[in-house]
């Protein structure tokens, strides 16, 4: 490789995914050099995950993504439920229903955050977000994988190859992600371990296209859990018209491999599953996968750190696990790229692992609990039962070193109900509608594009420290102080974030919060600049 010209970048993201994605998105909307490579042609064909969260919508939102993604998602169709039905064929004997309403989701969540679910699948988000990427500066490369790295204390350096020519070439990044997946070859690599339940089953799954308009009724999206004599699987009913999902679990202990699964014993499953002996789909693509529930033990290895399913799978009941990986991405993305700007010490990275392997263990406890009330019920007793989807997405609570928390409210908590939000350092910071400059808008939609001080009314000094802070630490720190620059619910806004109205409190760029007070010292200035000093670890 000598004679190889070598590519420079701050950061080198391995795989296209939903994570992968996420964060070289950000990462080129901070402004630092990304390269994203991806061993397929193209972003995935496969829907796999379905829907947009609140939280995550907030996230895209900042990207500048949400609206796309939420017309994606509405473009095959309303819908105000989602079902799943366990049965024995989808036109057969019915063992189970559990309707999801989305009445029901919203009445957890609208309360808490100001961004409404999207529905768009993870063939149709994808696109959107590599295409913003790109606009954004970053650079792609599709049918590119990695072939071997080493890392100094500097940097990366690793080699790709094309995959259809064959050509090799040299990348030198201050960082490597590893979003390649649950399989992660990078993760293997380094030796670290997973925990958890394990593999809960082996999958092959497939798309097809045929017409299903005289087989399904109108009514029959949703999921349908194959619990037949000749196969276990899964039929997934789009809204998308002509296009399908079609998975089916295989056995390995009976000596059972996805080679044994050719296109046309998919067809033949696809009839006895529709109950449909002359059907004749087109099978387009076929995958094998493992539903499993397990998490890293180390999200981060030096200079490489893990994101979505290379740190964490989780079954797919709750919709959880392309969520968590978009705020994988999302969290790693701004740390990067505040150390990679000088605005942070190295030591803001620590914060990433602890952070996000919480979250990734909520969401596996949630996903697994939902697992066994819908198709294991004999693991009910020996898993963590839910504590509720809005408490996992909105109401988790971060501890690390870029978080100061309140000695007098240190406690074991690790979420909270988002509809009474505390206001407390590691939360997410309270959704409350105001106005600014005459526009209603969220106090969520103040943070996202850097640190921010939000102050009560009386706060004016705080404003004035914050002004001094930026210029001293060289960065942004606008500071909105609540009945002047954000008006309509006053009293609200200094209880939700228990500031009164002397106090202040410090906004991450993923809206969490750092650090809060409800009293102004005598030097604010000081007291501020200390702050961000600590949980920038400058």
């Amino acid at each position: 490789m000598s004679d190889t010209p070598t590519t420079t970048v701050d950061v080198l993201v391995v795989g296209g995914g939903l994570g992968g994605l996420t964060t070289t998105m950000n990462l080129a909307r901070w402004g630092v050099s990304v390269l994203m490579v991806e061993k397929h042609p193209t972003t995935s064909v496969q829907p796999r995950a379905i829907g947009q969260n609140p939280r995550t919508m907030e996230l895209l939102d900042v990207a500048g993504v949400a609206d796309a993604v939420r017309r994606a998602g509405a473009a095959g169709g309303e819908q105000d439920h989602f079902t799943t039905r366990v049965v024995e064929s989808v036109r057969g004997t019915v063992l189970g229903v559990f309707r999801e309403s989305f009445d029901d989701l919203v009445t957890a969540t609208a309360p808490c955050a100001p961004q409404p679910w999207a529905l768009a699948f993870q063939d149709q988000i994808e696109p959107i977000m590599l295409a913003r990427a790109t606009e954004l500066g970053a650079q792609t490369a599709f049918r590119t994988e990695l072939v071997s790295y080493e890392q100094d204390v500097d940097g990366v350096t690793a080699v790709l190859s094309d995959r259809v020519s064959g050509e090799r070439r040299q990348v030198r990044a201050r960082y490597l992600v590893a979003a390649d997946g649950d399989h992660s070859r990078i993760r293997e690599g380094l030796g670290i371990p997973r925990h958890g339940l394990g593999v809960l089953s082996n999958v092959v799954s497939c798309i097809f296209e045929a017409d299903l308009a005289e087989i399904l009724p109108p009514e029959a999206s949703g999921l349908y859990y194959l619990r037949n004599p000749q196969f276990s699987g899964v039929f997934i009913g789009s809204v998308r018209p002509q296009r399908h999902t079609f998975l089916v679990e295989y056995h390995p202990e009976r000596g059972e491999s996805p080679e044994d699964f050719p296109p046309q014993r998919f067809v033949k499953l696809l009839r006895i599953a529709l109950d449909a002996p002359d059907l004749e789909p087109r099978i387009l693509d076929v995958q094998r996968w493992e539903m499993a529930a397990l998490v890293a033990e180390r999200w981060r290895s030096g200079r490489v750190f893990l994101v979505g399913d290379a740190a964490k799978v989780t079954p797919p009941t709750g919709g959880l696990g392309g969520n968590t990986a978009i705020g994988d991405g999302y969290d790693l993305a701004w740390k990067l790229a505040a150390v990679v700007s000088g605005q942070a010490g190295t030591g803001l990275l620590d914060a990433y692992e602890p952070e996000r392997r919480h979250v990734a263990q909520l969401v596996v406890d949630e996903a697994l609990g939902l697992y066994a009330d819908r198709l294991a019920p004999h693991l009910t007793d020996q898993l963590p039962r839910p504590i509720g989807y809005a408490r996992v997405i909105l109401g988790f609570r971060y501890r690390s070193g870029a978080v100061l928390e309140e000695s007098a409210a240190v406690d074991d908590a690790d979420t909270e109900d988002p509809q009474q939000p505390s206001g407390r350092p590691g939360f997410r910071a309270p959704h409350l509608w105001v106005y600014r400059d005459g526009t209603r808008i969220s106090t969520v939609g103040l943070f996202g594009n850097g640190w921010t001080v939000i102050t009560g009314a009386d706060g004016h000094k705080w404003v004035e420290a914050a002004q001094h802070v930026a210029t001293d630490l060289g960065m942004p720190l606008p500071a909105y102080r609540v009945g002047a620059d954000v008006t309509g619910a006053d009293d609200d806004v200094h209880a939700a974030y228990g500031i009164g109205t002397t106090g202040a409190s410090l906004i991450r760029p993923d809206g969490v919060v750092a650090w809060r007070t409800d009293t102004t010292p005598d030097d604010p200035h000081t007291v501020l600049r200390s702050v961000l000093a600590r949980v920038l670890s400058r």
